[in-house]
């Protein structure tokens, strides 16, 4: 499912456009985004919490070469689902 299908199907069960459902996504992800790039934790009540996560640097290996390589530190968006949902998914 991409954000196109996702938009047709909020359009289905709510009853409005399809063009609004696609704006109504978009600020979604957007205030995602923004809470991301900020540091916080979105917890959204029966679906799950996204949190933001330092990964540090490291040494790491050229597949190719076999030559030893700096990874750089970095943060990682990272997706804990609720109970509700680890349950949907395994029956």
């Amino acid at each position: 499912m991409n954000n196109a299908d996702l938009a047709d199907k909020l359009a289905t069960e709510t009853g409005i456009t399809k063009a609004d459902a696609r704006k109504v996504l978009d600020a979604v992800f957007a205030a995602i985004a923004d809470a991301a790039h900020h540091g916080d934790e979105i917890s959204l009540n029966g679906f799950g919490k996204f949190k933001v996560k330092d990964s540090p640097a490291r040494e790491g290996r050229n597949p190719s070469t076999g030559e030893t390589i700096q990874i750089a530190a970095s943060k990682k968006l990272t997706f804990a689902p609720a109970k509700a949902i680890k349950d949907k998914l395994n029956g």
